[in-house]
């Protein structure tokens, strides 16, 4: 069991969710907002995506991840900021033609995707670790992409989040580590449940650990139902956690949730397995990050 767990909350997300929860974050204020309460419950690190303020949606401007990011660092609650680098890769097949993307297409190439993180340089951000179906959609990134893009995060000085949905991914993972495009102690998030990648279970999480190296640290997460008993299941087999309404919009079955409620929860269960949350200093030294 990891006695010490670092606690993520992923805010926001890309989804559809804002109708459904009238709590997920929209405006870089609300980002903000809810990201600072997460860390006062209790949340090492906060991982952000911005949305559209008018629309809800997805938005990759660099201007909303700013204030987003600026308000946080001003805050006087402690924590570490992961943003995203994993934006505009959803590709969706057109009933039309299909060698083209219908709608609901939104792709960047590596250096869009950077931008981001080049602009404000968190300490974290992710790094998704190849392409997958997700849902009914296609989630696009292929070597040569992960390769480029591995390599300008590398020369930012932002310690990557390698974000697998997959067993392959790992595999991908570690062949970056081995062609020198991501350094040492690598930092891994197992992504579970999603429709159709690895599956969110305690063989899963087991399996996944034991492909990685030794000197990493990891982290899982399950969506929706799944994700307090992937709380319990990860700390339990000696990694980290992650929760937040970007995978889970639901405290309890039919009671919504805030970010800072599921953080609270998790924090419970740790506790309750007689561990206690890493504060934000102790990860940035565990995980040798740099704070801006």
């Amino acid at each position: 069991m990891n006695k010490n767990p670092i606690l993520s909350c992923a805010v926001t997300g890309a989804g559809e969710t804002t109708e459904k929860n009238p709590d997920v974050p929209v405006t870089p204020k609300e980002i903000a907002d809810s990201s600072i309460k997460a860390a006062k419950a209790g949340a090492t690190i906060v991982h952000l995506h911005v949305r559209d303020p008018k629309t809800g949606k997805l938005s990759h401007d660099v201007e909303l991840f700013k204030e987003a990011v600026e308000r946080i660092r001003e805050a006087d609650t402690d924590v570490i900021i992961n943003i995203t680098a994993g934006g505009g890769g959803d590709w969706v097949p057109s009933t039309d033609d299909p060698a083209k993307g219908g709608a609901g297409t939104d792709i960047q190439i590596p250096q869009e995707r950077h931008e981001p993180v080049e602009e404000l340089l968190p300490e974290i951000c992710t790094l998704d670790c190849g392409s997958i179906n997700f849902g009914d959609q296609v989630y696009i990134n292929p070597g040569s992409w992960l390769r480029e893009h591995a390599a300008l995060i590398q020369q930012s000085g932002v310690k990557p989040e390698l974000e697998c949905f997959d067993t392959g991914q790992i595999r991908m993972a570690n062949q970056l580590n081995n062609e020198g495009l991501v350094d040492d102690d690598m930092l891994f998030q197992f992504c579970l449940g999603i429709p159709w990648g690895a599956a969110a279970d305690a063989e899963t999480i087991a399996y996944m650990k034991s492909r990685i190296p030794d000197n990493s640290s990891w982290a899982a997460f399950g969506i929706g139902a799944q994700q307090m008993p992937i709380v319990a299941e990860s700390v339990l087999q000696g990694g980290n956690a992650r929760v937040g309404l970007e995978d889970n919009l639901y405290l309890k079955k039919g009671v919504l949730a805030t970010n800072e409620q599921l953080t609270d929860k998790a924090v419970d269960i740790i506790q309750s397995l007689g561990g206690e949350v890493m504060s934000p200093q102790a990860a940035r030294e565990k995980l040798q990050l740099k704070k801006r």
